[in-house]
């Protein structure tokens, strides 16, 4: 079964379809492809070091406890320690709470960074700041759905490609809230992926031709319209004609139907069912495998969309059901990257708009909290088996190596060969600051 998690607004991941801008990203793929057209026209930052080829970010939508996960704090009184006992990990001297079995079996592939801390404490003002790197401009609502700046994945599709025949960007299994392009435009908004790979019938629209259109169907088709484009178009100097430039991105959404390489990325049932199985029979699990194979196949970008991590009632009894296997498919998703050779070159980056209250709350539940939270870093280039920042002895503020949104995404635009520091421009030619502060996480650029 498929979740349709929502936050404590009532907020919907369908929701965010239902928007103008998710309309344009559920939309056809041409649109998508556009990247590819205008990715070569801007070079502006890719003077910069490349560590990875690629990031997947698993989004946590709704803001995950730092102290159910990464960051437990044995010391603190029972209403703020919480019911998970502390557990070594691989690493000497680096514990994460109970529940994070698999991850800790691997920690000397993982970095954490405990030390983030922001002022937006509500998810719509929280999720823009952690998926764009830069604070709302004006005062939004916990519900809001708010595009101030672009998101990283949109400034990868724009600045890195990718091969012909596939999109340069997707989110999975919808976008978030801030996760679209702003003024770069919609072709660089991600294409969507809402069905889920766990299905034995799952097949992804504008892939494979529609059901009951025969390929001599649709080269009859083609054919009618290669004949309509013979005809003259009117244009003159002051007025082009648009559809010429809807022509160039039809011409591309065609090439993905054709493309091999596109079939192969989207054909999950290739894979053994041994590694189906490691990364668990569910809809999330398929979709990070998904996400694997796109990045394989050259897609600089993924973000794996996961919902249900607002809790503010019940936490233990919800995380008692939905770590285990969450945190077991990262484990499958890291080991399986390095054991195909891309971990090198693949960042995977696993984080929410914040973390949670210390003090457990009267429903059993933890609150909004942007003053701590947890984000965990592998691949790309990142020295595993170690923690950068703390928070103090009760996990209430981040106090050491304290550090903001603008240094977690400036990383992962170093990462990607992107230089954080540039200006783009936004059509009325006004320049903008792609990350206001283009210091990165040093520990992570090892």
């Amino acid at each position: 079964m498929i979740h349709d998690w929502k936050n404590c607004d009532g907020v919907s991941r369908r929701d965010c379809l239902r928007l103008g801008l998710g309309g344009l990203v559920a939309g056809g793929l041409s649109g998508a492809l556009r990247s590819r057209a205008q990715a070569s026209e801007s070079s502006e930052g890719q003077a910069v070091g490349r560590q990875a080829d690629a990031c997947i970010l698993v989004w946590q939508d709704g803001g995950p406890s730092h102290y159910e996960t990464f960051d437990p704090k044995p010391l603190a009184p029972v209403e703020i320690r919480g019911q998970y006992h502390p557990i070594q990990t691989q690493t000497p001297g680096i514990q994460f709470a109970k529940p994070m079995q698999k991850l800790a079996a691997i920690s000397n592939e993982l970095a954490i960074v405990r030390s983030i801390r922001h002022d937006q404490g509500n998810h719509g003002a929280g999720n823009h700041y952690m998926m764009t790197g830069a604070p709302p401009r004006i005062p939004v609502g916990c519900g809001a759905f708010v595009s101030f700046h672009p998101s990283m994945g949109s400034v990868v599709s724009q600045q890195v490609g990718a091969p012909d025949g596939i999109p340069a960007y997707f989110s999975i299994p919808n976008m978030s809230r801030s996760g679209g392009p702003n003024f770069l435009g919609s072709q660089y908004a991600p294409f969507v992926v809402p069905d889920s790979p766990n299905s034995s019938s799952f097949r992804v629209r504008d892939v494979t031709l529609p059901s009951g259109l025969t390929d001599q169907r649709f080269d009859s088709r083609q054919k009618i319209r290669d004949e309509i484009d013979t005809l003259l178009r009117y244009q003159d100097a002051a007025v082009a004609d648009p559809a010429i430039a809807v022509d160039e991105f039809y011409e591309q959404g065609m090439q993905i139907i054709g493309s091999p390489q596109a079939q192969s990325a989207f054909d999950i049932h290739q894979e053994p069912d041994v590694i189906r199985d490691a990364y668990g029979r569910d809809s999330f699990g398929q979709r990070a495998l998904l996400a694997r194979r796109l990045v394989g196949a050259g897609v600089p970008f993924v973000t794996l969309y996961h919902g249900g991590w607002d809790h503010h009632t019940k936490i233990f009894e919800s995380l008692d059901k939905k770590l285990p296997p969450f945190e077991a498919t990262i484990a499958a998703l890291i080991s399986d990257l390095k054991q195909q050779g891309m971990l090198e070159r693949t960042l995977v980056v696993v984080l929410g708009e914040f973390g949670r209250t210390p003090k457990i709350n009267k429903d059993g539940g933890r609150d909004h909290w942007s003053n701590a939270m947890s984000v965990m870093f592998a691949g790309g280039g990142t020295r595993g088996g170690q923690v950068i920042g703390a928070t103090d002895r009760q996990g209430y503020a981040a106090v050491e190596r304290v550090l903001a949104p603008e240094n977690f995404v400036s990383t992962i635009y170093r990462k990607l060969g992107i230089d954080p520091g540039q200006f783009m421009y936004t059509p009325e030619g006004r320049p903008v600051h792609l990350v206001s502060n283009a210091t990165p996480i040093d520990e992570l650029m090892s």
